[in-house]
């Protein structure tokens, strides 16, 4: 039985691990490599890196540093950042990561995602897609180059589109609850959901662990993801690497017996 997984998201930029705020005012948090030792002892479902500067800058994926990471990691690994060929995709592959996230990629060159599939298979391929509720109307735009450029795709039928071209996995990441820590955002998630039939992983907003338990509780087994609440504690958001004890996570995870109707109920805005 598939199970809920809480998930860290760590974001480098600079070779440092940063934390943002609606993908601005990176905060230098600390050493990447720490925080993974320190995930390790913690006994983390999973870890998703993201090198939150090699596609804005046109730079391919920094190979000695995911070997770094991957040699460290004793949890599977998700890294993105940079992707843009099936040789990256295994060349990162065989450094040890379980997978392999892109995002402006699968936007501008859909076939990648079907030919990654075919050489490290669909369980590697994660598309994350960076999503933006349009001022007007009720559409997310999905945004690349670390929120800086407007693809002009929305988000449910992209979703649609990458689950048929071979993808694994989603990450849905709303750009305007990053880092607020003010809840996730339930209608953007209920979008994706219910638009696809692959594992969905999400991202952007949570503030505590009732955030995560509210969302597995309202969408059964789902990926549920955070930055800041995992490097962050406490009102002043003094950096403290942290994760629930093994209580905590399964009290959390048993929400997943709760069971969710094909089609939630209108959530309130959150």
């Amino acid at each position: 039985m598939l199970r809920s997984r809480l998930i860290p998201c760590l974001l480098i930029k600079d070779n440092g691990l940063v934390k943002t705020v609606k993908f601005d005012q990176p905060k230098y948090v600390g050493d990447p490599i720490n925080a993974v030792r320190i995930f390790n002892e913690k006994e983390v479902d999973e870890l998703i890196v993201l090198d939150i500067d090699a596609t804005r800058l046109g730079l391919e994926p920094n190979y000695q540093r995911i070997k770094n990471l991957a040699a460290e990691c004793r949890m599977p690994l998700c890294y993105g950042g940079g992707v843009k060929s099936v040789d990256h995709f295994k060349k990162i592959i065989s450094l040890g990561v379980e997978k392999v996230a892109i995002s402006s990629a699968a936007l501008t060159d859909p076939d990648l995602v079907t030919r990654a599939a075919e050489v490290v298979g669909s369980q590697s391929v994660v598309v994350v897609l960076d999503a933006k509720k349009r001022r007007f109307g009720s559409k997310y735009e999905l945004f690349t180059h670390n929120g800086t450029q407007s693809s002009g795709q929305f988000v449910a039928e992209t979703a649609k589109r990458v689950e048929a071209l071979g993808a694994g996995e989603i990450v849905v990441n709303a750009i305007d609850r990053d880092g607020t820590m003010s809840g996730y955002d339930y209608k953007l998630i209920e979008r994706v959901q219910s638009a696809v039939s692959i594992p969905v992983t999400v991202l952007g907003g949570a503030g505590s662990l009732s955030d995560i338990s509210e969302v597995i509780d309202s969408f059964g087994t789902i990926g549920v993801a955070a930055g800041s609440l995992f490097v962050f504690k406490g009102k002043y958001r003094a950096v403290l690497i942290n994760y629930p004890n093994r209580a905590e996570k399964e009290e959390i995870i048993c929400k997943q017996e709760v069971n969710v109707e094909a089609n939630p109920p209108e959530y309130i805005e959150r």
